[in-house]
């Protein structure tokens, strides 16, 4: 159940990289590397079976959707930042959210 997590996380932070060398924005570095960051948390705690892993990761795949939506409206989703951010978040949330309801019926 972790892999999801892990390659969100490759996702998330490279994204936040190359959106900081090719635009030079700090904000998409930061966001990149804290929400890959949190995705490597979840990725951890779920290969752990530790408690709180399924959480972050499907409280970060909401966040990275609602970021998505909120960065696509103005646009009209004709860049493709904003579909990709709302893409991989509505994926993650979807498939976090059907795993939460397995486990906590």
């Amino acid at each position: 159940m972790e892999h999801p997590s892990i390659a969100l996380c490759v996702l998330s932070t490279t994204g936040g990289l190359m959106g900081f060398y090719r635009k030079k924005s700090a904000v998409s570095l930061v966001a990149g590397l804290a929400v890959g960051g949190l995705y490597g948390t979840a990725a951890y705690l779920l290969h752990q079976n530790a408690d709180w892993g399924l959480e972050i990761a499907l409280g970060t795949s909401v966040f990275l959707f609602g970021a998505g939506v909120a960065r696509g409206v103005p646009c009209r989703f004709r860049k493709a930042v904003p579909c990709a951010l709302t893409l991989l978040g509505g994926l993650g949330s979807a498939y976090y959210y059907k795993k939460y309801k397995e486990f906590y019926p």
